[in-house]
């Protein structure tokens, strides 16, 4: 539901408990702060994976989405909400599903701990946005496979905020493409998720959890009866699941779904059918009849993760040693095969998201050491050691002493595959993160992507940090997945605080809307100026459907010379959208005070300036300004305030001008008018708490969190402005009537 209308009582009254089916779960441990030892905070990492995952939100935004540089997108998709995928803006039900079930399975096991950090509330609600999405997927005898037209998402590189306005003017529909599948591996992940949904919400959110169960019975009752992974359609291209094109392409997928519906629903009819019908085409090793133990679990192998489920529902010695050789193999060896290492120690499966694999075999390996072999001391101690060791890497024990999960650690790679948090406004990518800055391109990205998981080094322990290196600096939902539930395990042993400050309310880097301006030509009669209107916004992104910029001059010569306003004509020239229907139109003179006049260049539809490539960014126009030329001598517009620092020439003459003042409506958002006014004279407007000069959905999130945490800090100004009922102090009352101000 729309943000702005959710009851503000949500963002300060704690969710109850969820109670959970899982059998063998450990009984956690009421640690809340880091043990002596542990040199990471896992509780803040936990607090800003979460904070990821809220970035990669489609649709329109819940009001308790905390980024601040995040705003409604693709509102019109066949099935809203979702999570994009990855540094992209696809949506895959195959890869949300896969993310949610992990994610839920993280809560089954680890719920204690998550709550004692502080962070349940936070994980339940980011966790149901990805189940939501999956039910919504479910057509019955088909799926939703893929939302979006990967033609064009792969060749455009712009904020999600803004990405139906390019897509559309590139000859797109809105709403986006999509198509519907029967693929086994999806529909039987998708199962999977909705019986883990069930699980964690069935007393919490008893109807929800009820609706749950139902789609996980009829998307299992429909993945059985396919088994086939023939009809992918587009995510095949991204997500092959079809690799082999027999029984083993999708049996792991529905052996890993019968014990999810199992634990969900305690019928014994979806273990008898693991044993008849799944466990016998359980993948085998090459030239080997002892069953598959190699690999890792990811969204297209969940073999491991179906036999680990099975060990802990059914307590048959033969799996549990199953499970013990697959973690042999990611750690000392077993059976003369062992994974990789790089040089510095992370078990390196292969190159695409090398520590998304080890961080999700990491939570495999603390979950066995919790549940099936609880009883093992030496165990436990030789998988939980290994298992802190690659997360550890991930965090910076590493000789690179990167931290590869963004906005932690002393050092981050510099580039990070991730479109919206670029803010990129030119589709021109190839120069982010570049050492030297360009006057021609934007080299600083915009948004720091907390709490993502980057792909991960090199076999060798080096990494490629540059945007083209997909592998390497890519970020996924699936990527932080099995990472995420392994830092509630993590917390479990080791305690972990979410920081009371985060996250930050980001402010622009730089102008997000601006003009720049040269003398185009000029004589004793008139003056010629070529303007460009800039929109560079990513605060976010955003189009301004009212948008404006004047352009100030004096007439006190002609005054003097006994002549008026009504001498003075304008003239439009080239318009770069003259053919659109943004053409821009330019006024008769408008009186400002005194003999200062301005003309105020209007465009009728703001998509002509957006922030979405090379040519959108930014708009062309030249104009005139002067009077007849039988009056000589009389115009001089080196007294015009606009005028001011200009001059003539080429591309190269354009320069930043605060002297050609731009307007949202009447909201002036770039520029200094004649009489000194600017844009951060403080704002004194109704509701707006971060004095940016409007009243948003920013404002109503700055104030639930100054109400939750009262740490929060808010200038005096801001607290004037918030108090809504002006009653002198700032309560719940505030917050509800800010609500209702917004929903109008």
């Amino acid at each position: 539901m729309k943000k702005i209308i959710a009851a503000a009582v949500s963002a300060v009254i704690s969710l109850s408990s969820v109670a959970s089916s899982m059998p063998l779960i450990k009984e956690t441990s009421m640690k809340v702060s880091a043990e002596e030892g542990s040199k990471y905070n896992y509780g803040e990492a936990l607090q800003k994976s979460m904070f990821f995952y809220q970035v990669q939100q489609a649709g329109e935004l819940p009001d308790w989405n905390e980024v601040s540089w995040r705003a409604d997108s693709v509102e019109n998709d066949v099935v809203p909400g979702g999570w994009f995928d990855a540094g992209d803006h696809l949506k895959f039900s195959l890869t949300n599903a896969y993310s949610a079930t992990i994610l839920a399975w993280g809560l089954i096991q680890y719920k204690d701990a998550v709550k004692n950090a502080g962070l349940y509330d936070s994980y339940l609600r980011n966790l149901q946005w990805g189940l939501d999405f999956v039910a919504g997927c479910d057509l019955g005898d088909k799926v939703i496979g893929t939302i979006g037209d990967d033609a064009f998402d792969h060749v455009w590189w712009g904020s999600a905020e803004v990405y139906m306005r390019k897509y559309v003017l590139k000859g797109g529909t809105d709403p986006r493409p999509y198509d519907e599948i029967t693929c086994t591996t999806t529909v039987a992940e998708m199962a999977s998720a909705m019986a883990a949904g069930y699980i964690v919400f069935k007393d919490e959110n008893p109807e929800l959890a009820e609706s749950y169960l139902n789609h996980a019975k009829s998307l299992f009752e429909l993945a059985d009866k396919t088994r086939s992974n023939d009809d992918q359609g587009v995510q095949q291209k991204y997500y092959n699941t079809k690799q082999s094109g027999t029984v083993a392409d999708y049996i792991d997928e529905l052996f890993y779904a019968a014990n999810w519906m199992y634990m969900a629903t305690g019928e014994q009819k979806y273990l008898d059918l693991c044993e008849s019908d799944y466990i016998p085409y359980f993948p085998k090793e090459n030239q080997s009849t002892e069953r598959k133990y190699t690999w890792g679990l990811c969204w297209d192998d969940t073999s491991q993760a179906a036999a680990l489920l099975y060990a802990m529902n059914t307590g048959k010695d033969e799996w549990k040693q199953h499970v013990k050789h697959h973690l042999e193999y990611w750690t000392t060896g077993y059976g003369g095969k062992q994974v990789q290492y790089t040089p510095d120690g992370l078990a390196w499966l292969f190159n695409w998201g090398s520590l998304r694999h080890a961080t999700t075999t990491a939570f495999m390996a603390m979950i066995a050491s919790d549940t099936i072999f609880a009883d093992d001391a030496a165990f436990v101690d030789k998988y939980n050691t290994w298992a802190k060791s690659q997360m550890d890497y991930a965090f910076g024990d590493n000789d690179l002493g990167l931290s590869y999960v963004l906005g932690m650690g002393e050092k981050n790679p510099v580039n990070v595959h991730h479109r919206t948090s670029s803010g990129i406004y030119d589709d021109h990518w190839n120069e982010l993160g570049s050492d030297t800055p360009s006057d021609k391109w934007e080299t600083e990205y915009a948004h720091v992507l907390y709490g993502a998981l980057e792909g991960g080094p090199n076999q060798d322990g080096t990494f490629t940090d540059t945007n083209s290196s997909y592998q390497n600096t890519e970020v996924a939902i699936d990527y932080n997945a099995g990472f995420t539930a392994a830092l509630c395990a993590m917390i479990d042993d080791y305690g972990g605080t979410p920081l009371e400050d985060f996250p930050p309310v980001e402010t622009p880097t730089r102008p997000e809307f601006l003009i720049k301006a040269s003398i185009n030509q000029a004589s004793n009669s008139f003056t010629e100026i070529k303007a460009y209107a800039m929109n560079h916004s990513a605060w976010p992104a955003r189009v301004i459907e009212d948008l404006s910029y004047n352009y100030y001059f004096d007439i006190s010569e002609l005054v003097d010379a006994g002549y008026s306003i009504d001498d003075v004509k304008v003239q439009k020239g080239t318009d770069q959208h003259s053919g659109d229907e943004g053409v821009a139109t330019v006024s008769d003179p408008i009186h400002y005070e005194g003999n200062i006049y301005y003309v105020k260049i209007t465009f009728g539809d703001g998509r002509v300036v957006m922030p979405t490539g090379q040519s959108e960014h930014r708009s062309e126009l030249q104009f005139r300004i002067g009077i007849a030329d039988t009056i000589q001598n009389v115009w001089d517009p080196s007294n015009d305030y606009s005028f001011k620092d200009l001059v003539q020439g080429g591309e190269d003459a354009m320069i930043e001008t605060p002297y050609m003042t731009m307007y949202d409506g009447d909201k002036l958002i770039w520029g200094t008018e004649p009489n000194g006014k600017t844009p951060d004279d403080v704002s004194k407007l109704k509701g707006d708490i971060n004095l940016d000069s409007e009243f948003n959905i920013a404002d109503v999130v700055l104030l639930n969190r100054y109400l939750i945490k009262d740490t929060i800090k808010i200038d005096k100004q801001g607290v004037i402005n918030a108090d809504m009922n002006e009653d002198d102090k700032l309560n719940i009352f505030d917050a509800v009537i800010m609500r209702r101000t917004l929903a109008k």
